[in-house]
């Protein structure tokens, strides 16, 4: 896992290694020398090469002319301009190969001019000049990185807001400065994924990794489907479905077990057989009502295994007189997956732009691992652990993507792993599926059919 730290939780560790050293031109010229390396392997060389390097005042800029240093002992040729001097000017190939930003660093407070840079790669020092380290944001000015290398960790505005439209590629450079010890926010890595998801075992039996699932009614059939069928890709050894409506409601995936709820009282129905079952999801597409609100409950009071609750699920966990009282009894994991409207409707602070802490404020709230979803999705347990995964983009905007998520986690529960984790290698392999697949025209259920390839391709990845 990759430690993603605030601006104040960098600058405090940077304190401590300044003090450590009793100096920081150690780590500046390390850094200069990380950000010439990298700089070498984006231009493909550096004899006779042409870099321009916008260069701040402080640390940043330092960093820059360090690395300006380094390039011209190995060839090339270097112009050191100072940020400041740099509004309106127009860069283009005919002068430059390549253009590092290292005007200014996560301190950065107020607004800057950039050149206008046409056609010419950008490579960021720390963080693109002028993107908020903590939230994403930007007033005024910045330039878009093709590649960003930052240093000890991952700043959080990096990865929200407009920050991962505007560093492109991340490199992650050790420096010797290392990150404080209570840091407890990680960027989740396919090697977490591997080493979290044990495989198989050889003599298993379909019934060691058994999901139950309560989802769908007339007019919602696809959530069923996509939550089972994903199940089912993601290693449930198997699934049994149940949903609202008479038995002509929901047609199950064919490797699925399926029948219609009661009409009434149906968690009594589901609570009869639950023990048989290593997890449960409940939610996608069941509808909305007092009447539903009420069955969910009676599930999650008297279903004692691990839960995934989503889609209408989430409004239905809520008591109307008592709160989370019904979440807060169990003892089981919970994990609900709420998009930013169903979060408020939980009781989530919507207004925070700082996702990370609203996000843990709720999961301590409700005793539940939250998994916001997102850009950038963000995974809170109550204890204050934070898991963030940036592997999915727009691809995933498509109707049914949250129903296999939903699924994943199932499997991956039953598959023994714990709340957050499931929750966190769920989101990464469903965003690595989505990311999978064509540019264009992407639907849910291409998402299902590239499971078990993405869980394929992790394995040996780490092997």
């Amino acid at each position: 896992m990759i430690p993603v730290l605030t601006p104040e939780q960098m600058r405090a560790a940077d304190s401590a290694a300044l003090e450590s050293v009793g100096g920081g031109d150690v780590f500046i010229r390390r850094a200069g020398h990380a950000v010439a390396r990298v700089a070498r392997t984006m231009l493909g060389g550096t004899y006779g090469r042409r870099v321009l390097v916008i260069a701040g005042k402080g640390h940043n800029g330092d960093d820059g002319r360090v690395a300006a240093e380094w390039l011209t002992e190995w060839g090339a040729s270097v112009q050191i301009l100072d940020a400041s001097e740099v509004a309106g000017h127009i860069i283009d190939s005919l002068v430059t190969d390549l253009v590092i930003d290292a005007a200014y660093g996560i301190g950065f407070r107020g607004t800057w001019s950039p050149p206008y840079v046409l056609d010419v790669p950008v490579l960021a020092v720390d963080i693109p000049s002028g993107l908020n380290a903590l939230d994403g944001t930007v007033e005024g000015g910045v330039l878009v990185a093709d590649r960003t290398v930052t240093f000890a960790a991952v700043k959080t505005g990096m990865l929200f807001g407009d920050g991962p439209s505007l560093c492109g590629e991340i490199d992650v450079v050790d420096v010797g400065i290392d990150p404080i010890d209570d840091v407890s926010t990680f960027l989740v890595e396919s090697s977490d994924v591997a080493t979290w998801l044990p495989p198989r075992d050889r003599r298993a039996h379909k019934w060691d990794h058994a999901v139950r699932v309560i989802a769908g009614s007339a007019g919602m059939a696809g959530a069923a489907s996509l939550v089972s069928a994903a199940a089912m890709r993601a290693g449930a050894g198997m699934v049994h479905l149940s949903w609202r409506g008479d038995m002509n409601a929901v047609t199950p995936p064919t490797e699925v077990v399926g029948r219609a709820l009661p009409v009434q009282n149906w968690a009594v129905d589901i609570a009869a057989d639950i023990n048989r079952f290593a997890a449960l999801v409940i939610g996608p597409g069941l509808g909305r009502g007092d009447d539903i609100g009420t069955e969910v409950r009676a599930v999650l009071s008297s279903c004692d295994v691990p839960v995934v609750v989503d889609g209408d699920g989430i409004g239905a966990s809520v008591d109307p007189g008592a709160g989370h009282s019904v979440l807060l009894a169990r003892t089981s994991a919970t994990i609900l997956t709420p998009h930013d409207g169903e979060f408020a409707a939980l009781g989530g602070d919507v207004a925070n732009t700082d996702r990370i802490a609203a996000t843990q404020e709720l999961a301590a709230r409700t005793n539940c691992t939250i998994l916001r979803k997102g850009p950038t999705t963000v995974v809170a347990d109550p204890d204050g652990a934070v898991y963030l995964v940036a592997t999915g983009d727009e691809r995933l905007a498509t109707a049914g993507s949250g129903d296999v998520l939903s699924g994943i986690i199932g499997a991956f529960l039953a598959r023994g792993l714990s709340a957050h984790e499931a929750a966190a290698a769920a989101s990464f392999v469903h965003g690595m599926a989505g990311s999978s697949c064509s540019l264009e025209g992407a639907i849910a259920r291409d998402v299902v059919a590239l499971i078990s390839e993405v869980l394929t391709e992790v394995a040996h990845h780490v092997n």
